[in-house]
């Protein structure tokens, strides 16, 4: 009961302060890139704390093995070098008997990884979409600004007017750029106003002229119009069919095993089974060599996170273009992970090194 009790209590500490430093880190990362976003217009300024809350949520599953796994190669790399593993060690406890009160501190951990990947992770990335698809579906007249040049959502035009009317649908000398793919037009007027018709908002320009160039023939085409109308509706045109796997809930991913849905099934589900290898690898390679630096076992676990990390990308997108399938993937990954933590706890419980296999052979 000490034995437990005390390794849980380690545990504990060292996991609170770790999880604290690293969402403080993925906060600030992720203030950054969200403020980016919103100066380049693709989130409202407005949200910009929902959008980064929301992210964050979305990232958890993956701050939460780290922390687990940083933990575990913390405290115990802590134990031996201040000779309590010694201790542990004489009393007649083995280094098998540290995973049940490591799977009992962790399991907790583990449920919560698996219910933000499955559960969480889908529902915060739609949460962003929706925000996002808000922020771009706006009027293209919403965004203009009086006396500020205005890109639209699509950004294949640009608005600039002087709005000196008192009517809040009315302006007065308004320029209009557009850039389509296969001509660029210019278009300018003394005044406008919006009205709608057949249930779309349109920009009636008046008294004003149109330049337009055609990008395959040589010569500029100059008119001038007593009204000319032109559509100002919402900006986005995304297909719903299109919207991202990531916000996609995942029994919809298992009802329609596509290559591309069975990627993103294969990541959340692979989030879950990496924090129980990361236990298993953390015990198996909390060693502190007296002649080494004292943070060498949390580098190496930092690599072995990086590797991890990537080599789940790397196989989300082989599943995602069809070139491995999902089952194969997971038995060869995590299963193969799992494989090798248990033959290095092994290994060192059994205290078992090449010459000492070589030399049982030799005799």
């Amino acid at each position: 009961m000490l034995f437990d009790s005390s390794i849980r209590k380690e545990l504990a500490r060292t996991f609170g302060a770790t999880l604290v430093v690293l969402v403080t880190v993925v906060m600030t990362m992720m203030l950054i890139r969200t403020l980016g976003q919103a100066s380049r217009g693709s989130v409202n300024p407005s949200d910009v704390m929902l959008v980064m809350g929301f992210t964050v949520l979305g990232q958890l599953p993956t701050i939460l093995s780290l922390s687990l796994f940083v933990t575990v190669v913390g405290a115990l790399s802590r134990m031996y070098r201040d000779s309590e593993m010694v201790i542990w060690f004489s009393a007649g406890r083995g280094l098998m008997s540290l995973l049940a009160p490591l799977f009992r501190f962790s399991w907790p951990v583990m449920l919560t990884i698996a219910a933000l990947s499955l559960v969480v992770w889908p529902w915060a990335n739609r949460q962003i979409q929706e925000l996002k698809t808000q922020y771009e579906q706006r009027s293209d007249v919403d965004r203009i600004a009086p006396g500020e040049f205005q890109e639209s959502s699509n950004g294949s035009r640009v608005f600039f007017i002087d709005k000196d009317a008192p009517d809040a649908n009315s302006a007065s000398n308004v320029f209009i750029a557009t850039n389509e793919p296969n001509r660029e037009t210019v278009t300018s007027a003394q005044s406008a106003r919006l009205e709608i018709r057949n249930g779309e908002r349109m920009a009636l320009l008046s008294n004003g002229q149109r330049l337009e160039t055609l990008r395959d023939k040589p010569g500029l085409r100059v008119s001038e119009f007593a009204e000319y109308g032109t559509l100002v509706g919402g900006g986005s045109q995304n297909d719903p069919e299109a919207a991202s796997i990531k916000t996609r809930d995942t029994w919809e991913l298992v009802s329609d095993p596509q290559p591309r849905h069975q990627a993103e099934l294969g990541w959340r589900i692979g989030m879950a089974l990496a924090a129980l290898n990361f236990v298993v690898l953390g015990l198996a390679v909390a060693v502190v060599n007296p002649r080494a630096g004292r943070s060498t076992s949390l580098v190496f676990a930092l690599f072995a996170f990086v590797v991890y990390y990537n080599l789940m990308t790397v196989g989300q997108t082989w599943i995602g273009v069809g070139r491995l399938g999902l089952l194969p993937f997971m038995l060869m990954l995590h299963g193969g992970t799992l494989a090798l933590g248990l033959l290095l706890l092994a290994a060192r419980h059994n205290h078992w090194s090449l010459r000492s296999l070589l030399g049982r052979r030799t005799a």
